[in-house]
């Protein structure tokens, strides 16, 4: 027959055991835990490269041909920003910031590169991935979004952003070398600012006074600017960065 201290023995036994298989099930849920956390964070930043991988071929002449199907890129009031260029040629987008009096744009769609913590956030939440996806991009002019690059290559057709009527076609100068023009574009459904666009050559049958809609009327190609200086989408786009710039300024004010 056991004994009183027999007893107690055993009690005391059998509440070690319980507190080594607690000990050891805590031990296992951290190292699973970790592990799913772990594997969250790859998932959700990938492996740390941000640049956009387009397939080999996807830059095909029918892409770079293409007229854009409608999407609005950004806004600012009541203007919309359309896609410039056919949806397939298009290598990435950003925004950057500007001191020559552009307006600051409403970017539609999702920055690429945004914090770690709001990308988690909307990782565990299941928030919907929206389009387009844009970068933030770095520059002398700091962050901001006045000025919105539409990656193309070389040779792409650009197509008008909005519907309106050419006020303005100017040499595009860099370093006292010509790389195509800059072309403002008086918004229709926004006639208190212009809409200017570099880094294209103008299409030959294009002149003031000429009526444009957007993704409809080709107002020129892309030039490969990037020859001339170093494009900050390059870091997230192929074709040295290569892109249509485009920016808004108010009416009122001296176009720079």
């Amino acid at each position: 027959m056991p004994t009183p201290r027999s007893r107690q023995a055993a009690r005391h036994r059998a509440r070690r055991r319980r507190a080594q298989q607690r000990a050891r099930r805590l031990v296992v849920l951290s190292a699973v835990g970790a592990l799913a956390l772990v594997t969250l964070l790859l998932t959700a930043f990938g492996s740390g490269s941000s640049r956009v991988e387009t397939p080999s071929g996807a830059l095909t002449a029918a892409a770079v041909d293409a007229r854009p199907e409608p999407q609005v890129l950004a806004t600012v009031g009541n203007l919309r920003l359309q896609l410039p260029v056919g949806q397939g040629a298009v290598t990435g987008i950003g925004f950057h910031g500007s001191r020559d009096g552009a307006l600051e744009l409403r970017p539609a769609g999702r920055q690429a590169n945004e914090g770690l913590l709001l990308r988690l956030w909307r990782r565990i939440a299941g928030t919907p991935v929206d389009t387009p996806i844009w970068y933030q991009l770095s520059g002398e002019a700091g962050p901001g979004a006045r000025v919105l690059n539409v990656g193309a290559a070389p040779g792409t057709d650009v197509y008008a952003p909005v519907d309106g009527t050419i006020v303005g076609i100017s040499d595009f100068v860099i370093d006292g070398r010509t790389f195509g023009a800059r072309i403002d574009i008086r918004p229709r459904e926004a006639p208190a600012v212009f809409v200017s666009l570099t880094h294209l050559r103008p299409d030959g049958s294009l002149a003031v006074g000429s009526s444009v809609m957007a993704a409809t009327s080709k107002i020129g190609t892309v030039v490969d600017v990037a020859s001339a200086e170093r494009q900050a989408l390059a870091a997230h786009a192929r074709e040295n960065g290569n892109n249509v710039a485009i920016a808004v300024f108010p009416a009122a004010g001296t176009l720079p």
